[in-house]
């Protein structure tokens, strides 16, 4: 569609008619025959002698095109466009960081798949959390791998196909065969500071208790908090076990708690895939749309009319007087 963006602008179209209107005309002092009896002629003729001026006058054709052309400069200063067909762009409003255990211990095969059959931890991480990915195409996701010390794997990004790629490389132990899960939220900090949305979900998984942090889980949860990103923690492990592989529910309770998020602990591939799927609902999608249309801009079209036809008028009156003085010739 066509638009002006200074549409009130037209309002100027009839200042030269109130110039007329309200201004004086405009003289032009022409030359004269000088007589040394004027004042006796006029004294004779019973006249009162006064100064006076050539008002020149303006041909139609003049007037025309003038109006014509003080049209086109007013439509001009207006600003006509041509507005183009919306364009929409939809921007997430989420980051959702997946943090994952890949100890020596997510190794151990004691998760029933829904078949029955026992799978390792891992594998059963892999299918679930690569199944809850899907179901995430509006939000920006990253992981974080960690063991003996966490390692970034995928920035946060919308290229969930490369995120997938890598849940379906990851192999226990990779990263070591310890667990630090205060130094996994730390890294997953430093990576939302970069981050402007509004909501930052961060997601651990785990299966047994913090053993190589050098930041303790808590103190980590407590800056995640003062940052403003919510932790879900999942725990998968054995909280009846002894050591390295014992499950620390407490601590995972504790971090949740203390950014707001929830804690969830699944026994199987059945209560794994029921966690994220209430995690999916408790973090609904969030976008926002930004529509904008382009505009082309004509004010060219009417000022260069204006000009030419300008032009053309003067041309044309010049070439006109050099005709009628060669034909007086």
């Amino acid at each position: 569609m066509y638009a002006l963006d200074h549409p009130w602008l037209l309002v100027l179209l009839p200042l030269p008619l109130l110039v007329w209107w309200l201004l004086p005309p405009h003289r032009e002092i022409s030359a004269s025959v000088r007589l040394p009896f004027f004042s006796k002629v006029a004294e004779a003729a019973g006249i009162r002698p006064t100064t006076g001026a050539v008002i020149p006058r303006r041909s139609w054709p003049q007037l025309i095109v003038e109006g014509l052309a003080w049209g086109l400069i007013v439509l001009s200063l207006a600003r006509p466009q041509f507005v183009e067909p919306p364009l929409e762009k939809t921007e997430p409003q989420r980051d959702l960081m997946l943090a994952l255990d890949l100890s020596q211990s997510m190794d151990t095969k004691d998760f029933h798949a829904p078949d029955g059959t026992l799978t390792s931890r891992l594998g059963a991480v892999r299918k679930v959390v690569a199944e809850f990915v899907n179901r995430r195409p509006g939000d920006r996701i990253g992981l974080i791998a960690f063991g003996d010390a966490p390692y970034p794997l995928v920035p946060f990004t919308m290229d969930h196909a490369t995120v997938q790629s890598m849940i379906a490389e990851i192999l226990p132990g990779m990263a070591g065969p310890r667990t630090s899960v205060g130094d996994a939220i730390g890294l997953a900090i430093k990576m939302f500071d970069k981050s402007t949305v509004p909501e930052k979900v961060l997601i651990v998984l785990t299966d047994g208790n913090d053993t190589a942090s050098k930041m303790p889980p808590v103190k980590a949860a407590d800056i995640a908090r003062q940052k403003k990103v919510v932790i879900h923690t999942v725990g998968i492990g054995d909280p009846a076990a002894t050591g390295e592989d014992k499950l620390d529910t407490a601590t995972l309770q504790k971090i949740a708690e203390e950014t707001h998020g929830r804690y969830f602990f699944g026994q199987d591939q059945n209560e794994l895939e029921a966690i994220y799927a209430t995690l999916d609902q408790i973090t609904p999608a969030d976008q926002k749309t930004i529509a904008w249309r382009p505009r082309v801009e004509l004010f060219y079209y009417p000022l260069g009319a204006a000009v030419a036809l300008l032009l053309a008028y003067h041309l044309a009156a010049a070439l006109g007087t050099l005709v009628r003085r060669r034909a007086a010739l």
